[in-house]
């Protein structure tokens, strides 16, 4: 056998170990301990079957199937499998994403939560959207067709702007030309000499302000014993109230007891009243009669004086009565 056959056959041998090792730790790793899972996204740009799944930013998995959703069609159906053990759970998020800018797509998944269930096999990962390189190229191309507006429209007003600082400029060069430079000189140059001339009277403002200031000091010293005097009289009286208070809260208290009493005492001869009424009324009438029976009384015996000597009473005189036969005497003329 040639040297060259020899080499060949090492080469193959070794390419057989390989893809034999390769296949057996795939196999291993992804085929006989991976849970299924399924998720939905509106956009899968760039991911293809056997594409990475991250957990957290590590790989966990791959992606299987990437196919059109029969049911929707504006989403993308994709079938994961994850390693076991992996704690996928209601919180977490499938979304596109990648390892670095450079490495191809792959699908991302949130941590989640720990107090959030654990998601049972074949069961769907909810997804968030991710902005495609398409949209981003739209907004982009919106924003710059906004920023030339936007820029001329501050060319505008930056003309205007400019227009009105060469206007102030204008108005400060004339504001500090020569002609006011030189009032401005002589305003300067009377205040000092004002000044120059008003310092004396400033000292003696100043002396009797001093002066004032020591004769208020004093007033203070002089009135500090009279405030001592009122702060004494003050806690003095504030002491004798307090002595005087409890007194005056006890006699206040008797005469809400007296007054108390007293209403219940009137309450209870308003209640005997209420309760005797029909016995007074009747007590009345029987006075009244008794009253009238009196009155009659006296009245027979102002007409009938005998009355009490004799039991029975004479019977009345008849009147004589005239005879209508005799004639009466005739007149004496």
């Amino acid at each position: 056998m040639t040297t060259e056959a020899k080499v060949g056959l090492f080469v193959v041998i070794a390419a057989v170990l390989v893809i034999g090792t390769i296949y057996y730790v795939g196999n291993e790793q992804w085929g006989h301990h991976v849970v299924p899972y399924r998720t939905y996204l509106h956009y899968a740009g760039g991911v293809e079957p056997g594409s990475e799944v991250l957990y957290g930013g590590i790989t966990v998995g791959r992606v299987t199937v990437v196919r059109a959703w029969n049911e929707d069609p504006t989403e993308i159906e994709l079938l994961l499998e994850v390693k076991e053990g992996t704690p996928i759970n209601a919180s977490c998020t499938a979304k596109l994403g990648t390892v670095s800018l450079m490495a191809s797509p792959a699908i991302s998944i949130t941590t989640g939560s720990n107090k959030a269930a654990r998601l049972k096999p074949g069961a769907t990962i909810p997804s968030e959207e991710t902005v495609s390189i398409d949209d981003m190229a739209r907004k982009l191309a919106g924003i710059a067709d906004t920023a030339q507006g936007l820029i001329a429209q501050v060319q505008g007003e930056i003309k205007g702007i400019s227009g009105q600082a060469n206007t102030l400029l204008a108005n400060l060069n004339e504001a500090t030309g020569a002609a006011n430079r030189r009032q401005i000189a002589e305003i300067l140059s009377n205040t000092n000499a004002m000044i120059a001339e008003e310092s004396a009277k400033i000292d003696r403002i100043t002396d009797q302000v001093l002066t004032t200031t020591q004769d208020a000091d004093l007033a203070v010293k002089k009135v500090a014993p009279l405030v001592d005097h009122a702060d004494a009289t003050v806690g003095n009286v504030n002491s004798t109230i307090d002595q005087l208070r409890e007194p005056l809260h006890q006699d206040l208290l008797q005469m809400q007891s007296t007054m108390e009493q007293a209403r219940s005492l009137i309450a209870t001869i308003r209640t005997i009243a209420k309760g005797n009424d029909d016995n007074i009324h009747a007590t009345i009438e029987n006075l009244r009669a008794a009253t009238e029976d009196l009155a009659q009384l006296s009245d027979g015996l102002k007409d009938r004086p005998w009355s009490l000597v004799r039991i029975r009473q004479p019977k009345d005189r008849k009147v004589p009565e005239q005879n209508s036969s005799q004639h009466p005497p005739a007149s004496v003329h």
